[in-house]
């Protein structure tokens, strides 16, 4: 056995170089076989199949005429079109959707009021996740809302047309070639809100109503169980308040967020400012125009076009040196009316929960009243128990078979018996009667 292990050990390891060379030769051969790598790499890369462009989300598209279209793309496409910074994108993202904001940038409003989350240029608005149970109010009035505009200002400025060609046509130019203020536009175009904040105007609505609602629905449920609850303290009616209070502490958190970011832009009149959207697209095409029509006969129509594309404030005003840029009227009190809905809405949340105060307060004053009650009647038994445990003591004290001269009396035990029942007695009331006049006992 001693010799056979050499043996097998140097067959093993001739087998094993044998093994050896022969994957060697074989993989020479591979490689002599084997066709040459391509010149460029892009070459492989375009040989895999692309993968799916990750992040893109659903969006819809609404322009100044009410069309709207729905499409997906991702959030670098969105922050090119709209010219915002990708950190005002991530404001849409879920992880703020329990906040409430409206950012003004140079080419784009950023709104995210509750579940309505969009971005809001001069001429269009780019909506996320259109097809939501909680969005699609928005949308229905927002077409609603555009399409009806779009239509009136149509005819409007069919029949004003006239009047403004022969306003502008006339003389706007002073002797000094220097535009003059523009007067009043017809009677045909009445004055309405930039795009901007007519969209602003119908998500603050829509918000609002949400909002209004959750709070009806909210106090039609509170005040029957608030009342249950006075009438009988259970464990089941104190859930259904416990319930009832964490709603209505969520829903009062929803509100004042809206409410504090439009009381701080009011508080800010250069935010506010930087919200009229439409009045700095407006500068950008006049500036435009001034440039490109110096000289030229078709000064006076681009003059014109854009007058009629602006409101009745903007139109009024087209030069730099007569537009007010300072000028937030308009956008404030659109602001101040739906400020003071909101305001409303808080104060009928805020009646909720003194409401709701009111009755746990009623409910503690009831358990106090029971608890008193309670202990009262324990102390009333704590007298009658010493009274009881006296009489017990003497009971006790003639058990001790101690020589006494009471025992050689026939028919004394009634009487004795009677007589300690008495003292008992005697001893409760006048205990009793100090707790009255201690006042620790109720009359």
């Amino acid at each position: 056995m001693g010799k056979s292990n050499p043996f097998s050990f140097r067959r093993s390891s001739s087998t094993t170089r044998r093994r050896r060379t022969t994957k060697k030769v074989g993989e020479s051969q591979q490689s002599a076989n084997a066709p040459s790598p391509p010149a460029n790499v892009g070459d492989v890369v375009a040989a895999k199949p692309k993968k799916k462009a990750g992040g893109a989300r659903l969006w819809m598209r609404f322009d100044r005429s009410g069309e709207s279209e729905l499409f997906e793309c991702d959030k670098n496409t969105i922050i090119k079109r709209a010219g915002i910074p990708a950190r005002d994108l991530r404001i849409l993202g879920p992880v703020f959707s329990n906040s409430s904001n409206i950012l003004a940038r140079e080419k784009a409003m950023v709104v995210n009021l509750e579940h309505i989350k969009a971005i809001v240029t001069a001429e269009e608005v780019l909506l996320l996740d259109p097809l939501r149970q909680e969005v699609l109010p928005f949308v229905d009035q927002l077409r609603h809302q555009l399409s009806h505009k779009n239509h009136f200002n149509t005819s409007g400025i069919q029949q004003g047309g006239r009047q403004l060609a022969l306003r502008d046509t006339e003389s706007n130019l002073s002797a000094s070639g220097r535009w003059q203020p523009v007067p009043e536009t017809a009677e045909g175009l009445q004055a309405e809100l930039p795009f901007e904040f007519q969209v602003l105007e119908i998500a603050l609505e829509v918000v609002c109503t949400y909002l209004d609602s959750s709070v009806a629905d909210l106090e039609r449920d509170a005040y029957p169980v608030l009342d249950e609850l006075a009438k009988n303290v259970s464990t089941k009616n104190l859930e259904r308040v416990r319930s009832l209070k964490s709603n209505l502490t969520r829903l009062l958190a929803r509100v004042q967020k809206v409410r504090d970011e439009l009381e701080h832009l009011l508080d800010d009149d250069e935010d506010m400012t930087q919200l009229y959207l439409t009045r700095k697209w407006l500068q950008n095409q006049q500036s435009e125009a001034l440039l490109g029509g110096v000289g030229s006969n078709s000064f006076p129509n681009n003059v014109l076009h854009l007058r009629r594309l602006s409101s009745v404030k903007s139109g009024s005003m087209l030069t730099s040196g007569n537009l007010n840029d300072d000028d937030v009227e308009d956008l404030e009190m659109l602001l101040e009316a739906y400020f003071m809905q909101l305001d409303g809405t808080r104060n009928k949340i805020l009646s909720v929960r003194e409401y709701i105060d009111d009755t746990e307060d009623y409910v503690n004053i009831q358990l106090d009243n029971q608890r008193n009650e309670l202990i009262q009647l324990q102390l009333t038994l704590t007298i009658a128990s010493f009274a009881i445990a006296f009489e017990t003591l003497v009971a006790g004290l003639f058990g001790m078979n101690i020589p006494c001269r009471l025992y050689d009396i026939e028919g004394i035990f009634e009487p004795f018996v009677g007589g300690i029942t008495a003292a008992s007695l005697v001893l409760f009331l006048l205990v009793l009667g100090y707790a009255r006049w201690k006042k620790l006992l109720g009359s």
